[in-house]
C-alpha cells in the first residue's frame, strides 16, 4: 500500500501520574500514532503540551474524572473523530480517529468485569458482556474498512495468553464467555489480530499484576492489550512487539505498551 505507520496502544493506568514515562516511551520508540486507555483524566487536564512538543500535535480524547479515559495522539492529522457510547454506560471508553493518511483508528477500554464471571450477581460482568454485543452488533452496521482496532479489551482469549489455561477458565478475563464474546466482535468486523497472525502459537503477554512482587520472575502474565486491523489490510507487513522492559520502569502500569509497524 505504500505507506508505512507504526502505532502503539498502551494502558497507562493514570496519564498525569506517568506523564514521564510516557515522554520516555515517545522519545525512545517515535511512534506515529500513540493510543491510551484508563487516563483516569478529564480532558481538559491531559498534559498535552509535553507530547505536542515531541510532534503529537493532533489529539482525540473522551475523559472522565478518576476513572477510564481514553486518547489519541498523532503525528499525523485528524480529518474526524468520533466516540460511542457502547451499552449506554455513560464512561469514556471508546475514542475513534480518521487519519488523513486514509485510516481509521478505534481506541478501546473494554471493562474489565470484576471479580465473579456472573452476570446476575455481578454488574460489572454484566456490563461487559453487554458492551462487547454492543462493539458487535455497531461492527455489523458500520463495517469497518482500512481500519486499525486498538486496546485494552480486558480478555486474553487464546490458551498462550495466559500463564495457565486451564487454572484461568473460571477466572474473569479468560472465562469461555467472554473469550466467545470476543471473538463474535473479532468476526464482526472480519478483524485480525495481528499479533496471532505473526506468532500464532506461543506465550505472549501483555499485563503482569502489580500484586507479585517478582512479577518478570514468576511470569505469570495476560495478553489483556490487542491491536487489530481490518481484512483489506491482511496483505501488509506486521512487525509487532510488546514492550516488557517498559513494565519494569520506575513507577510503571502494570500493562507493557504494544506495538505494531504497519507496512
Amino acid at each position: 500500500m505504500g505507506i508505512e505507520m507504526k502505532i502503539c496502544s498502551w494502558n497507562i493506568n493514570s496519564i498525569r501520574l506517568r506523564e514521564a514515562q510516557v515522554l520516555r516511551l515517545l522519545r525512545d520508540e517515535c511512534p506515529d500514532v500513540i493510543c491510551f486507555q484508563e487516563c483516569k483524566s478529564l480532558v481538559e487536564n491531559i498534559p498535552q503540551k509535553s507530547f505536542y512538543d515531541l510532534g503529537y500535535s493532533h489529539m482525540a480524547a473522551r475523559g472522565q474524572k478518576s476513572y477510564n479515559g481514553v486518547a489519541i495522539f498523532s503525528k499525523i492529522p485528524i480529518s474526524k473523530e468520533f466516540s460511542i457510547d457502547f451499552a449506554d454506560l455513560g464512561q469514556a471508553r471508546h475514542i475513534a480517529v480518521c487519519l488523513e493518511n486514509g485510516f481509521t483508528v478505534h481506541n478501546f477500554y473494554v471493562p474489565a468485569g470484576g471479580d465473579e464471571p456472573n452476570m446476575e450477581t455481578n454488574l460489572k460482568f454484566a456490563q461487559k458482556i453487554n458492551f462487547l454485543n454492543a462493539m458487535k452488533e455497531w461492527f455489523i452496521s458500520n463495517t469497518p474498512k482500512k481500519a486499525i482496532l486498538v486496546g485494552d479489551l480486558n480478555i486474553a482469549p487464546d490458551e498462550d495468553d495466559v500463564w495457565d489455561h486451564k487454572k484461568l477458565l473460571k477466572v474473569v478475563s479468560h472465562t469461555p464467555l467472554e473469550i466467545d464474546k470476543l471473538l463474535e466482535v473479532k468476526k464482526s468486523g472480519d478483524w485480525i489480530d495481528v499479533f496471532r497472525k505473526n506468532k500464532p502459537n506461543g506465550k505472549l503477554y501483555s499485563w503482569w499484576s502489580y500484586r507479585s512482587k517478582d512479577w518478570s520472575l514468576a511470569d505469570k502474565g495476560r495478553r489483556l492489550d490487542h491491536i487489530w486491523v481490518t481484512s483489506d489490510l491482511k496483505e501488509m507487513n506486521f512487525k509487532n512487539s510488546v514492550l516488557r522492559d517498559v513494565r519494569g520502569w520506575d513507577k510503571p502500569s502494570d500493562h507493557a505498551p504494544i506495538i505494531s509497524v504497519l507496512g
